[in-house]
């Protein structure tokens, strides 16, 4: 007669916890966590400096967030979706300084007064380009000095695959899909507190990006942040997180054997139970959304909430019987800016490193609008996310100053310049980044301008006119490397050719901001390490021969 082992349901998720977590953690084995924490170069996690990350999904329409409106060809290319020119000065979009901050006129019996919309392109003070208008509020960020505009942003050998272009930005390896380590998970691990801190990487989203995967230690993943669930017990009120202590306290003690790597276990129970008490502190639901601007926004008659969740909470609505043309957000948004808010508050309120969302929708292939429209209503997600979190890190900063955050923005590519038969943008190459922070170097503190890459005064000029004989001397729009047609013009749909390489960007964040050594840095972004890359100082790519600018200054 066999006998046979009868597990219970807990006994096997109890086991089979206990399994992963020792696949995860067994390559860690030979150095332990204190050991790594102790060789670790630089200040990663330990100088009080943290990242937020928002991913602007399926590619985001760069052309139409920083507009080259002093390009004929922009308004050649683009009839129906164009932002137009405002035409009350002739020398507007020519002038040097600020930003335009148009507001919405505060004075009761004014039309203007019931409309949220300013409809023309608003000018940046570069002499050249202009912003959506549905980025409104990214002017007083601007103005501040703390916001670089970086256009023309992409990476060698561009792919047009949603799939393999977003793998690129997130591991930092380029046309190589078998890195499966993220950039930000590579960062958490050079400072060696991957397994040491029981916070340092998380994700408010539907699952764990690749910018924070990896093989020797699992960061945390939200899917919703009100009804978190860590070692399979959702954690809602006090209960929830007796029950979840007590299963991780119970299973520290079952009788593995030294070569299972039990104190490595332990250690990450610990951890684990930590991350639950440290969530358990955080008031994430509706009850908890109490953040106002400290101003009359937007010249109106009270402060706005910053995380507008509901529609009580959305803009001026409270304050003009329900006036829905004053909303700052579109209602679609409040998922989005719960999460938002659930990172933001992580930042601020625990020793977390780095933190982030994402944005999807940015695929518009078809009736994309201009300044109104889908693509208008996700640029207007984008201008106040920024505003906000510059107000909640200045106004409720605890464990995060606004001096000591940077926020930044990816997406996988831009799309094509002339626009499609549909009204819409196809996928192309360059596209656009946000970097905000108290200490950035934008208009006014250290850089003239705040715009990178959108000016033909750039080191890398924006060459305007139209289509020339040759893709080196046609127009920037065009010069992506696309076939010649038969007549020698490059095709019609147009791909904006970069002039900065996504990575520098990072490359500045994570060692300037983060405190990464520039050893570390190469090994987070093995491109540092290869001079012909020229992600550093700049020059002309080893892998395609494109001249690109290296890192821009912007900290």
């Amino acid at each position: 007669m066999h006998t046979f082992n009868v597990l219970s349901r807990r006994s096997f998720l109890d086991r089979s916890l206990k399994t992963s977590l020792a696949v995860a953690l067994s390559t860690l084995v030979d150095i332990p966590f204190v050991v790594k924490r102790a060789l670790a170069e630089g200040n990663i996690g330990l100088n009080g400096k943290k990242v937020l990350f928002v991913w602007l999904r399926f590619g985001n329409d760069g052309l139409n967030n920083i507009i080259p409106i002093q390009d004929p060809e922009y308004t050649a290319i683009r009839s129906t979706i164009e932002i137009q020119k405002d035409l009350i000065d002739p020398n507007y979009y020519s002038a040097l300084g600020p930003c335009d901050y148009p507001i919405s006129s505060p004075t009761v019996g004014d039309p203007a007064f019931n409309t949220f919309w300013y409809d023309k392109g608003i000018r940046l003070g570069n002499g050249f380009a202009a912003l959506h208008p549905a980025l409104k509020f990214l002017a007083p960020v601007y103005n501040a000095g703390d916001l670089a505009l970086i256009h023309r942003v992409a990476y060698p050998k561009q792919s047009r695959s949603h799939f393999d272009s977003q793998n690129y930005w997130e591991n930092g390896n380029p046309n190589n899909n078998l890195s499966k380590d993220g950039i930000f998970y590579r960062t958490i691990i050079e400072s060696g507190l991957a397994n040491t801190s029981p916070l340092t990487g998380i994700s408010i989203q539907s699952a764990l990006p690749l910018l924070l995967r990896g093989s020797q230690a699992a960061m945390t993943n939200l899917t919703s942040p009100s009804k978190y669930d860590l070692s399979g017990v959702p954690s809602l009120n006090a209960v929830g997180d007796n029950k979840a202590f007590n299963a991780m306290a119970s299973g520290n003690y079952y009788p593995f054997a030294p070569k299972r790597n039990r104190d490595l276990l332990e250690l990450q129970y610990q951890n684990m139970s930590n991350t639950l008490r440290i969530f358990g502190g955080l008031d994430f639901n509706e009850t908890g959304n109490t953040f106002h601007d400290n101003v009359s926004t937007d010249g109106d008659t009270a402060p706005y909430y910053l995380f507008p969740t509901t529609n009580a909470k959305n803009g001026g609505y409270p304050f003009h019987n329900n006036n829905v043309n004053k909303y700052v957000v579109p209602p679609s948004q409040y998922g989005f800016f719960n999460n938002l808010k659930a990172a933001a508050m992580i930042l601020n309120k625990t020793d977390a490193v780095i933190a982030g969302t994402e944005l999807g929708g940015f695929d518009t292939h078809q009736t994309q609008g201009g300044a109104t429209g889908s693509h208008a209503n996700l640029l207007q997600t984008v201008g106040w996310s920024l505003y906000a979190l510059q107000k909640y890190f200045t106004q409720y900063a605890e464990k995060a100053l606004w001096k000591d955050v940077v926020v930044v923005t990816f997406s996988e590519f831009g799309r094509t310049a002339v626009e499609n038969s549909n009204a819409g943008t196809d996928h192309a190459e360059a596209g656009v980044m946000y970097v905000a922070g108290g200490g950035i170097k934008g208009y006014g503190r250290g850089n003239l301008s705040g715009v990178f890459g959108c000016s033909p005064n750039d080191s890398i000029p924006w060459v305007t006119g139209t289509r020339a004989s040759s893709l080196s001397s046609c127009n920037t729009m065009y010069a992506a490397g696309l076939p010649l047609t038969n007549n020698g013009l490059p095709a019609a749909a147009g791909y904006l050719r970069r002039s900065i390489d996504y990575r520098s960007v990072l490359g500045e964040v994570i060692r300037k901001h983060l405190g990464a050594t520039q050893n570390q840095l190469n090994r987070i972004i093995p491109g540092y390490g290869n001079p012909g890359e020229s992600l550093l100082a700049g020059g002309p790519s080893s892998i395609d021969g494109v001249q690109i600018r290296g890192e821009l200054g912007i900290l």
